[in-house]
């Protein structure tokens, strides 16, 4: 890091003053400057920027660039839940009074079932099924945070950092706008991540498909996780 800047009529009159005066001692043009009487300013540089003068420095380099990449990871989930008579559907821990409910085991938030799914492939630890059977009558009813902060301890137990949550709710009914940020509040709190990498949002099928006739409710999720290396 030792580049040298000076106007160049300057320096090229110092430079012949010293030859001059018959001077070959110097090292650099910054000793002529001020030999000259050129005022000379220190300016700090950047550790990064590395000056590349001997093999080491090359080798060095060619290390920091061959570097293994970060080790972040993608997982996606998806999950549909059955609409049938009710009062009201819960979705990302949120219940909202509807006409309808969700069909299922637990309390069939079909938001929290696919980003639990979503989690769990980052670090291949299989599905909800295999963490929260519903064969198994513990869970009958069951707030669906159990899943999803259960999927977030094995994430974390493996050397993950969860970065961002994406959940994408496709219902024809009830509208998802006005709970929006409660449910963006959920995934925060659930997840233990900001609020502004946790993000919801909603669509409809035309009146498409079983979605389209009010007959379930479905949901894509995905989840970014970064993983730290192993220096074992």
């Amino acid at each position: 890091q030792t580049p040298q800047s000076f106007h160049f009529q300057t320096i090229l009159d110092a430079h012949r003053r010293a030859a001059a005066a018959g001077r070959d001692d110097f090292t650099d043009d910054a000793a002529i400057a001020e030999w000259a009487g050129i005022p000379v300013r220190l300016i700090e540089g950047t550790a990064g920027n590395v000056k590349l003068t001997l093999q080491k420095d090359i080798a060095m380099a060619d290390a920091r660039l061959s570097s293994p990449l970060p080790d972040v990871r993608t997982g996606n989930g998806y999950d549909v839940h059955q609409l049938v008579a009710g009062d009201g559907v819960t979705l990302c821990g949120v219940f909202i009074p509807h006409d309808q409910a969700l069909l299922g085991h637990s309390d069939a938030d079909v938001a929290l079932h696919a980003l639990t799914d979503a989690l769990l492939a980052t670090c291949g630890a299989g599905d909800i099924g295999d963490h929260f059977p519903p064969s198994d009558p513990r869970w009958k009813g069951a707030a669906s945070r159990i899943f999803l902060e259960h999927a977030a301890r094995i994430v974390r137990d493996n050397g993950g950092t969860i970065m961002n949550a994406d959940v994408s709710l496709i219902a024809e009914a009830p509208k998802v706008g006005p709970h929006r940020e409660a449910m963006r509040r959920n995934l925060s709190d659930f997840l233990g991540i900001a609020l502004e990498r946790c993000s919801v949002k909603a669509t409809t099928n035309e009146k498409i498909g079983f979605v389209g006739r009010r007959e379930g409710i479905a949901a894509i999720a995905t989840a970014t996780v970064v993983y730290r290396k192993d220096d074992s």
